[in-house]
């Protein structure tokens, strides 16, 4: 009788602290929260990569819906290997790679506005655009596009703008930053006085109007880099002296992954319109890989990959406090190098494919797919809304100009079908300027340049009539 009270009384204790109120006040409500993470089989992963073993956090991999890209061991030199999503298995080690750097390649970026275009920096002080043929590598690509040369020491992060076409920035180890325009060959903006230590990571905002930076003062920067001033800075955002990272998030507030100071992982969150203290400060775990936060704007969950670690933590970012609301893990086995993230437009929607990250072992890549489960074949409109697309909203002109456009959407509801990139044209100033020009053949191409443009005028005429 004794023990049948007792039970009675442990029962009613606990439905007293859990009433319906409370019920509701613990389960938030999320799409997102059982968003489920898997890898593929073997046969779909890329074998056989002997994967750089350069010591520096960058993520080794870039992907885009056509090609993913992967940093490499070379000797004599850096070098990545380019192939195409479908190239999956053993890779032959003569397999052509890209390699026209002098030193070891340290980071490299898709351009978003064209699928083949890729940008990488390097230990050589020198950035590099390289055109990739449609179909992928035949032979291994030595002659970049273009060679960006302005740095004093190693380049190792290169970003292109989010939506102006041919913008690219890049920072070294001179702690300076330079934003190129591509299409000229020319270094427009000089920041070389803005940091007082190495550069960390450097991220564009939504529309590309400004840039934040993690640097080894311990300092997070949001500056606006065409008035080239500093709008906002917090000193000490995270106490400890390992590497942090800082990113935009698309309502305009900051993110930061970084160590406190006894060592532990934390990720904080901060408005750049006051930066004393954060919206939130989470301590997560004492490993001491760099975490690497990907972020994607139309779902607002964050994806952190700590180098090293063998899991990715995803949470979800939302106005209500405690306002990064932790979801899942994903674990595997074995640790990771380094980690790719595929645009959205990458993704497959019939499968209700929110994520998809090409994880880097010693001598693999291994892509894992992130999908919310849901019975229903149709369109899934709440998961996918429209997404930034391949077209740029400026060209580079307009935007060092002043102008600003957020990124020009696009929806996914029958899927991605990549179109036909144009190619990577560099136009080279005053060269030509300067001397007569003699030569026929220049007149005959700025003849053959001329007559679209004249087509080009006629079509407009007809299309406003």
């Amino acid at each position: 009788l004794r023990r049948a009270l007792q039970r009675g009384l442990r029962r009613r204790r606990r439905l007293r602290h859990l009433g319906p109120d409370t019920m509701r006040r613990v389960v938030r409500q999320s799409k997102f929260r059982h968003v489920f993470g898997q890898a593929v089989k073997n046969d779909q992963c890329y074998d056989d990569i002997r994967v750089s073993r350069v010591t520096w956090d960058s993520s080794f991999c870039a992907v885009n819906p056509r090609f993913v890209a992967i940093i490499i061991e070379a000797s004599g030199g850096g070098a990545f290997l380019v192939l195409p999503l479908h190239k999956t298995g053993r890779i032959d080690k003569s397999y052509p790679t890209v390699c026209g750097h002098t030193g070891p390649v340290l980071d490299i970026d898709w351009c978003p506005h064209n699928d083949q275009v890729i940008a990488s920096g390097s230990e050589d002080c020198t950035v590099m655009v390289w055109q990739i043929p449609e179909n992928g590598l035949t032979l291994s690509l030595t002659e970049p596009v273009v060679i960006l040369e302005g740095h004093s020491k190693r380049v190792g992060i290169v970003a292109w703008h989010p939506t102006a076409r041919n913008v690219l920035l890049s920072a070294g180890c001179d702690n300076a930053i330079i934003i190129w325009n591509v299409g000229t060959g020319e270094a427009l903006i000089n920041l070389d006085d803005m940091h007082s230590d190495m550069i960390y990571n450097v991220s564009w905002n939504r529309n590309g109007s400004l840039i934040c930076t993690a640097s080894k003062d311990k300092k997070v920067r949001v500056i606006d880099p065409r008035k080239q001033e500093i709008i906002a800075e917090k000193e000490k955002a995270h106490e400890g002296a390992r590497p942090m990272r800082a990113i935009f998030l698309a309502d305009g507030n900051v993110f930061t992954t970084g160590f406190s100071r006894m060592s532990e992982r934390q990720l904080a969150l901060w408005n750049p319109k006051n930066m004393q203290e954060p919206i939130a400060l989470h301590e997560m775990d004492t490993s001491n890989g760099v975490l690497l936060p990907f972020y994607d704007p139309d779902t607002s969950i964050i994806y952190l990959c700590g180098k090293g670690d063998s899991s990715i933590r995803y949470f979800e970012i939302t106005d209500e406090s405690p306002y990064v609301h932790y979801l899942n893990t994903f674990s595997s086995k074995e640790p990771q190098r380094g980690m790719g993230y595929m645009p959205k437009r990458g993704l497959d929607v019939n499968k209700c494919e929110i994520a998809r990250f090409f994880k880097l072992h010693e001598r693999k890549c291994e892509p894992i797919i992130m999908t919310v489960p849901r019975k229903s074949d149709l369109f899934q409109d709440d998961l996918y809304p429209d997404t930034a697309g391949p077209e740029a909203a400026l060209e580079a002109e307009e935007w060092f100009e002043g102008k600003n456009a957020d990124p020009v959407l696009i929806s996914l509801k029958h899927g991605y079908i990549p179109g036909k990139n144009r190619d990577l044209k560099v136009v080279k100033k005053n060269i030509l300027d300067s001397k007569p020009t003699a030569n026929k053949k220049c007149d005959l191409i700025s003849v053959a340049k001329k007559t679209p443009d004249t087509a080009s005028v006629q079509n407009e005429a007809k299309l406003d009539e």
